[in-house]
This record gives C-alpha cells, sequence and structure tokens, in this order.
C-alpha cells in the first residue's frame, strides 16, 4: 500500500479526488447528513426502507447514509431485469434464499455475507447521474481506505453489461470500486421526482459463485470477486464498516452529521412500501 492510501487517519487519496471532495463540500454544505445503522432485516424490510428513506429526502432536504444487513441469504433482481423462468424456485427454497426485486436497477446480487450501504438525497434536475455516482464513490472510498482496503474506480474497456442473466458481479462496470482489479462492491442507482437512491454491497465474502446453481441453465462466471476478507485478512463486522462509512461523511461532507431517528412517517411508509416488495407478481414481474 503506498503512503498516500494509509489506513489512518481518514482521507481521500490524491490531489484530484480532494479537490472533487472540496467540490462536493461546497455543493452540500446546506444540505445535513444523517447516519443510519439497522439490524438486519428481510429482503422485503430492506428494500421498503430504503426507498421510504428516498421519500423522506424528498420531505426533509437531507441526505441520509445507512448501513445494514440481511437476515437470511437473498437474492436481490434489479428493477428491469428478466428472471421469470431463470430461476429455479425449488432450489432457492431448498437453500433458504430469498427473492426480491430491488427499486434500482441492474443485475442479480446475492446478499449473504457482505455489508449494503444505501445514500438517499434530494436531487436537482440539473445535477448528472455520474457527478452523483462519483460524489459518492468517494465516501466509499475514503471508508474502505481507512480500513486498509486500497480501492479504486474500474476503466473496463468493454461497456456495462445489460440488466440480463449475468449476475452483478460477474465484472465491474466503469466507475465501480475494485480491489486488485476484482469488483468489491456493487452499486445501482434511481433517481425519481427529485430524490436520489444508491445502495450497494460490499462483499465480505464470495457467495456470488453460488448463483448459477439457482438457475434452470446454469452460466458460467468470469472470475471470482475481491473481498473484504481477501483485502484485510479478516472479516470485519457491520458496525465497524458502518463507522468507517460515517467517519468518511463527517470528515467530507458534514462534520455535524447526526444519528438518524426514525419517527412514525418513516415507519408507516416502509411498512406500506414492504406489501409491494413481498408481492410475487412485483418480483417475478418480468
Amino acid at each position: 500500500m503506498s503512503s498516500e492510501c494509509r489506513p489512518s487517519p481518514i482521507r481521500l487519496c490524491s490531489s484530484k479526488a480532494r479537490a472533487f471532495a472540496q467540490s462536493f463540500i461546497i455543493a452540500v454544505e446546506r444540505l445535513p447528513w444523517r447516519l443510519l445503522l439497522t439490524p438486519p432485516l428481510g429482503g422485503a424490510e430492506n428494500m421498503a426502507l430504503d426507498e421510504a428513506l428516498m421519500a423522506r429526502a424528498r420531505r426533509s432536504g437531507e441526505h441520509v447514509l445507512r448501513v445494514y444487513g440481511w437476515s437470511a441469504p437473498t437474492l436481490s433482481l434489479g428493477r428491469n431485469q428478466r428472471a421469470r423462468g431463470l430461476y429455479r424456485v425449488d432450489e432457492l427454497e431448498r437453500r433458504g434464499v430469498g427473492v426480491v426485486r430491488r427499486p434500482t436497477g441492474g443485475r442479480a446480487l446475492l446478499h449473504h455475507r457482505e455489508i449494503t450501504y444505501s445514500v438517499t438525497a434530494p436531487c436537482a434536475a440539473d445535477v448528472g447521474v455520474k457527478e452523483e455516482y462519483e460524489r459518492i464513490n468517494l465516501l466509499l472510498k475514503s471508508a474502505l481506505h481507512a480500513l486498509g482496503v486500497p480501492a479504486a474506480s474500474a476503466s473496463p474497456r468493454s461497456r456495462s453489461a445489460l440488466p440480463g442473466a449475468t449476475p452483478c458481479f460477474d465484472e465491474p462496470a466503469r466507475g465501480e470500486l475494485v480491489f486488485n482489479g476484482r469488483k468489491l462492491v456493487g452499486s445501482a442507482q434511481w433517481r425519481d421526482d427529485g430524490a436520489l437512491l444508491r445502495h450497494g454491497s460490499i462483499l465480505v465474502d464470495d457467495d456470488q459463485q453460488s448463483i448459477p446453481a439457482l438457475m434452470h441453465e446454469p452460466m458460467a462466471i468470469a472470475a471470482s470477486s475481491a473481498t473484504l476478507r481477501d483485502a484485510m485478512g479478516r472479516a470485519p463486522v457491520l458496525p465497524e464498516m458502518a463507522e468507517a462509512l460515517f467517519a468518511a461523511v463527517r470528515a467530507h461532507v458534514d462534520p455535524h452529521a447526526l444519528p438518524l431517528e426514525p419517527d412514525d412517517e418513516l415507519t408507516h411508509d416502509a411498512e406500506r412500501l414492504a406489501h409491494r416488495f413481498r408481492d410475487e407478481s412485483w418480483t417475478w414481474r418480468r
């Protein structure tokens, strides 16, 4: 690891990144951040809470960084991904793997031994998708570097894969975070009605290799994914990753970021939205 990327103190690893972070600070200095660590939930409950936080961003004008886990292994499908007839329901049930369709796009991902984050925020119409994506990546890189993981942004030669049957971690898309050239963080982003939701998985161990066994016609995965265990020599726990991410927010975008205390409106919205994510007509709609 280079001297620029040592784990402490938390900081970005290049003058270009620091300059970008400064522009990010100016852009969001009037928009407070809130921090939320939640216990592991089921697939429908996790997706519902992320979408409810997106609605909260419209009301409050605040960003929320949430860090969470999953109470059981869950295969999540991208919003527009074709999945009907591709997966073996009997095998999913035999292995105890739940299925949920995300509100965001992208490809299939198995949530099990990983750490998930989400960022919800108000989003101006004149702010580009790429700009928002890079801004959040800066926080992820800062947190990973603080843990001793020299993550970098991918620059693949080929275009990103369409949201088909290929698993999310089969190959990195441009801008996704990699370790030693292999994908470490898989993310998806959605903007709707003046608000942004981006969420993604940081692999602790590589469970993605088991996705083909859940399919009627298994396909080969190009390469194994990078993991935090590979990069750190151990498996970090959820609160440790959360604290690194929260410290990155306080260091780079909002030094006064406070924990979010969920209120009745947020709880009600999450409970209402969970019904949709449990509905098989939504899960298997394509």
